[in-house]
Formats: C-alpha cells, sequence, structure tokens
C-alpha cells in the first residue's frame, strides 16, 4: 500500500516494502531489491532481450519500479500501463494501474494521472489503494491551480475531488491532508474573486465590482478573504452613494472582524461621511445581517 506522510509544508510518497520472504502483500514487494533467489530481482537478466509481450507481470512491473529508482516517472508510467494491459487478470494488474497513476502525476502529467486514477477507482473500488486513487486523482486537479491563471473550473474540480476523499473514505490515512488542502482550494477560489472585484473597483465599475464581492460574502464567509470583500463593499456602495448598504457592510464588518485592519478602513470611510456602521434599510446584506445576529452566517 502507498502512504504519504507530510514533511514541511511538502508530501512525500513512500513505498510500504513487505517482510523479506513474504507472499507478494505491499505494493512494492515484488523481490525488487532482495538479493536472494526466487524472483529475480531488478537485475534479472531474462527480460533483458525478450520482447516486452512475451514477459511476465512481475518481470514488468518490476522494470516499472527501476525506471522510478532512476528517477524517470514517464518510463515507469509506460511500464506499469503495460502490465495491466499485457496481463489483466494477473495479480499486478491492479498494481501497475495504480503505480502508473503515481507514475503520471510524479511526472506532472496530470490528465493521464487522472485517467489512471479514474480507471483504478472504475475496475477496482474495493481494493485497499482505492483511498490512494481517489487522492491521487484530486492532487492531479489541485496540483493545477496555479497553473490555469483566472481559470477557476480546475479548483472546483479540485474541491470535488477532495470532498470525494473526505467522505468516500473517511477513515483513510489521505483524508485529514485532503481537508487541509480542500481548504486551500476554497480560499483559493475565494482570493480570485476577490482580484477580479478589486481590478473592477480600480476602474470604477462599482456594480461589477460587488457583484465578485458579494459572492466571497455570500459563498466563501468562512476565507481569510471576507472582511477585505465587507470593507470593499462599504468602498463601492459609498461610491454608488447607496449609504444604507455601506452601513451595513460596516455593520457585518464590525460585528465579525473588529480587530481586522480592514474594519478601520472601512470605519474611516463611513464616519467621513457621517455615517455609522450600523445595519440600515433591507437587501441582501441586512439578511447577512439577520444570520450574523443569530450566529447562522459564520
Amino acid at each position: 500500500m502507498i502512504r504519504k506522510l507530510g514533511l514541511g509544508t511538502g508530501l512525500v510518497l513512500v513505498m510500504t516494502l513487505s517482510a523479506c520472504g513474504g507472499g507478494g502483500g505491499g505494493l512494492l514487494g515484488t523481490g525488487l531489491f532482495s538479493g536472494g533467489g526466487g524472483g529475480g530481482g531488478l537485475f534479472a537478466s531474462r527480460g533483458a532481450a525478450v520482447p516486452l509481450e512475451e514477459q511476465d507481470a512481475l518481470t514488468i512491473y518490476q522494470q516499472g519500479e527501476a525506471e522510478l529508482e532512476r528517477g524517470r516517472p514517464d518510463r515507469a508510467a509506460a511500464q506499469f500501463i503495460e502490465v495491466e494491459r499485457l496481463h489483466p487478470y494477473s495479480e499486478w494488474a491492479s498494481r501497475g494501474l495504480i503505480m502508473a497513476a503515481f507514475a503520471y502525476h510524479e511526472d506532472e502529467d496530470y490528465e493521464n494521472a487522472r485517467i489512471a486514477a479514474q480507471r483504478y477507482l472504475d475496475f477496482y473500488p474495493g481494493e485497499e489503494d482505492a483511498a490512494y486513487a481517489q487522492y491521487l486523482l484530486a492532487l492531479s486537479y489541485y496540483d493545477q491551480i496555479d497553473q490555469v491563471g483566472r481559470d477557476q473550473g480546475i479548483a472546483f474540480q479540485a474541491l470535488q475531488a477532495l470532498r470525494d476523499v473526505i467522505e468516500g473514505y473517511p477513515d483513510s490515512e489521505y483524508t485529514q491532508d485532503a481537508i487541509l488542502r480542500f481548504e486551500v482550494a476554497f480560499d483559493h477560489l475565494a482570493g480570485k474573486e476577490m482580484e477580479i472585484g478589486r481590478y473592477y473597483l480600480r476602474r470604477q465599475h462599482y456594480t461589477a465590482a460587488i457583484n465578485r464581492f458579494r459572492v466571497v460574502v455570500e459563498q466563501f464567509q468562512t476565507t481569510s478573504h471576507t472582511p477585505e470583500a465587507l470593507m470593499r463593499l462599504v468602498e463601492a456602495y459609498l461610491a454608488l452613494g447607496l449609504t444604507d448598504e455601506a452601513q451595513t457592510a460596516g455593520a457585518i464588518l464590525g460585528y465579525n472582524f473588529q480587530a481586522s485592519p480592514f474594519y478601520d478602513d472601512a470605519f474611516r470611510q463611513l464616519t467621513g461621511q457621517n455615517l455609522s456602521m450600523e445595519a440600515q434599510g433591507e437587501g441582501w446584506l441586512r439578511d447577512v445581517w439577520r444570520q450574523t445576529v443569530r450566529g447562522d452566517w459564520l
């Protein structure tokens, strides 16, 4: 089985080797590093000149392991895929497939990592590495979040795949890491909304800016971006002359985030126009205010 270990902010994937003389248990328990007889090992000469189609599943699998050891995950993935293709009914087929997903991910070939991981889930949903396959599927989206610019589709897919790990495998060793990554991806989405909202605000497109900040307040209120979103709403509504909405946004900010520097900014903006930070009027912000008072918003 594959397990992960946290090391600082990174993620170290380690392979658990089976005990010497075991019966083939464990994902890499293939006799790869054994010096004794029985399995051939990494440097057995029997596979050197034999066509791939004539090699047994174990030999091909070990060649994939060897490519990983040499730091060539692309070649490793190709070998592991061949295990399943050429020996689909062997005990090594599922192992080859999950290792192919891992190797593709190591090679940053995220599309093929997803394909291999999903194929594992489709054909081997009850196997012990199903949780890891779902985790790899989620990582293949998560690791692309910063590569897609303003396109937030990948982040949404990462959230869904991470949720599948959390809800589908709540007792797995990958769940806690999935929860942490879910929170980061959620915060990332809110940050993108803020980025676009600030862009509109700088260009005095106040209604468009308000729509973006509203998304943060209503859908991403548990993220670190909510205090700024409320302050920017104060700014945008004041620019439009909508003082009731500006005051209500300030009231929500003061009730929940009085220690935030964004509260000070909103306070100065409102009091500078002889306005108080008290909820006024009706509208969507008033609804948020009522939820805040009831304790239902955060």
